[in-house]
């Protein structure tokens, strides 16, 4: 598959979006329910990084014709 700049905009928006949440909830004191909100979008990005390093793999391995 091929990515391009697109899962960069996509991470960043995650990112962004996070953010704004985690802000606006410490704000309202209510920093525990921040926390788990930062890690759901730690979770949400290493689920696409994770899928891609596994494509990488698999690439590698068709490349120098392993296994």
């Amino acid at each position: 598959m091929n990515y391009g700049i697109d899962i960069i905009f996509k991470i960043a928006a995650i990112g962004i979006i996070v953010t704004v949440v985690c802000q606006l909830l410490k704000k309202s004191e209510r920093d525990d329910i921040a926390t788990l909100v930062s890690i759901a979008g730690l979770v949400i990005v290493l689920t696409l990084v994770i899928s891609m390093i596994g494509e990488l793999f698999t690439s590698l391995k068709d490349i120098f014709q392993l296994y």
